[in-house]
């Protein structure tokens, strides 16, 4: 190992990951310190790869029992699920990924080293063992970067034990179908695995505070989503606040009532997933002595990556901005480009979203509320996916994308889609409108025919009236 490192990253996860590896890349001496046992961080063993593992398998076996025989497709004998291996596929996918960012770390040369990191002075990084046996290690480096990401945001009085009141790294791994399923919170994480179990053979309501699920999404998309939802059986009650679960019993008892006041009433429940959100993970890391300054919500402060501490870093959840994997993926790289003394920057206004239910919802840039909140003229485009002629073929209508451009200039402000494969379609809007894209240059692109992004192109053709598929 080097006597000296360029950079000392704190934490394995995809921003900490993306920052070794093109630091390693940049020809930085680096290492990167992770207390888990593995890389990859949240999203990689508890979050975004082993969810979207238990989505797609959920996913055909649903399509199995109800929607291959419209098709023409008979299964004789019927379909029964094998949770067991079910789970077990997500846990291979997970170790593959992880062993793959090991790699990656070897190809690179950046040194891995297992054991929970704090900031011991200046240049120092002090890793002690994860098990608490050992002794301390210390590390000298001219730079030190925190991608410490984030962690569940718990309920007061509500005692989350991963066996019946679960965050989303408990609903992962239960070891059976519940009959009832409570989902607190109506965002992303909690409508994915909502969905997940629900197509397992759950009963799920969802509750949520807001008056609407994913309440900072495009309200025409968020209303077609619950719409959707509700068809395949998740129950809703919103503008509701859970208020307590009684655990005594063999069910458990969710106290609710309406979030502006109102009387109460109870749900019984097998299992209780609390889903409310995220926080920066940012105790023990000696931030304080450090001088490094957090906001009222316990963000790290930066400028540019840059804390208020000379040499020290933040990237990814620990830090404002969308708590997506992809967000700290970005800001890895444009702080080690940044450290390496190139241009680094990431916007903001620009990170996709995705719920990768069925149907998918992808949104990027502003909402209609935000337009006309904010005064801007804007013209909407917007095609359904029963006129599209790849998802007709398919059997798999629902949906559609809406694209909403300056009325004066033209350029593209937000793309919103519900519909199957959305999360893969979003991107070219991404990429739209980073080059500040019109709804004509889109209009005018050619897509291949029959395929679902066509629906993008006839939506932008919308904005100025002259869509013509059908």
């Amino acid at each position: 190992m080097s006597d000296i490192y360029d950079v000392v990253i704190i934490g394995g996860g995809p921003g900490g990951y993306n920052c070794a590896i093109r630091a390693g890349q940049l020809g930085l001496k680096v290492a990167c310190v992770e207390k888990r046992g593995t890389l990859g961080g949240t999203c990689l063993n508890v979050g975004c790869i082993p969810s979207k593992a238990m989505l797609h398998a959920s996913e055909i076996y649903e399509h199995a029992k109800d929607g291959y025989a419209d098709l023409g497709v008979k299964i004789e004998g019927g379909v029964s699920l094998d949770l067991k291996k079910m789970l077990g596929q997500k846990d291979e996918a997970v170790d593959g990924l992880t062993k793959g960012v090991e790699f990656l770390f070897k190809k690179n040369k950046v040194d891995y080293i297992k054991g929970a990191g704090r900031i011991a002075g200046a240049g120092e990084v002090a890793v002690s063992p994860d098990n608490g046996v050992g002794e301390v290690q210390t590390l000298k480096t001219r730079n030190i970067v925190i991608a410490t990401g984030s962690e569940v945001a718990g309920l007061p009085g509500i005692e989350i034990d991963e066996q019946r009141i679960v965050s989303s790294t408990g609903a992962l791994s239960l070891q059976a179908v519940p009959n009832k399923m409570i989902v607190i919170g109506g965002g992303y994480i909690g409508l994915e695995m909502g969905s997940v179990w629900r197509r397992l053979g759950a009963e799920v309501t969802v509750v949520e505070f807001a008056d609407a699920i994913v309440p900072a999404m495009d309200a025409e998309l968020s209303r077609t989503f619950k719409r959707s939802l509700e068809k395949q059986g998740i129950k809703f009650e919103l503008g509701t606040k859970v208020t307590g679960v009684d655990s005594s019993g063999k069910a458990l008892k969710a106290t609710i009532e309406p979030a502006k006041g109102g009387d109460a009433r109870t749900l019984e429940a097998d299992v209780v997933l609390v889903s409310i959100g995220r926080k920066p993970y940012t105790d023990g890391l000696g931030l304080s002595d450090a001088g490094v300054r957090l906001d009222d919500r316990d963000f790290i402060e930066t400028d540019h990556f840059r804390t208020s501490a000379s040499n020290i870093w933040a990237v990814g959840d620990c830090i404002r901005g969308p708590m997506l994997a992809h967000k700290a993926e970005e800001d890895g790289v444009a702080c080690a480009e940044l450290i390496a003394g190139k241009a680094g920057h990431v916007d903001y206004a620009l990170v996709p979203g995705v719920v990768y239910t069925a149907p998918e919802v992808a949104t990027v840039g502003l909402t209609e509320e935000q337009l006309k909140a904010d005064g801007v003229p804007y013209k909407k485009g917007k095609f359904a996916f029963a006129a599209n002629s790849r998802a007709r073929t398919n059997h798999d209508t629902e949906g559609f994308v809406k694209v909403l451009a300056h009325a004066e200039t033209d350029e593209i402000l937000g793309v919103h889609m519900i519909g199957t494969n959305v999360g893969e379609m979003i991107s070219e809007a991404v990429l739209a409108m980073a080059f500040k894209a019109s709804s004509e240059d889109v209009a005018r692109t050619v897509h291949a025919h029959p395929t679902l992004t066509e629906a993008v192109r006839q939506a932008a053709m919308g904005v100025e009236g002259w869509t013509m598929q059908a």
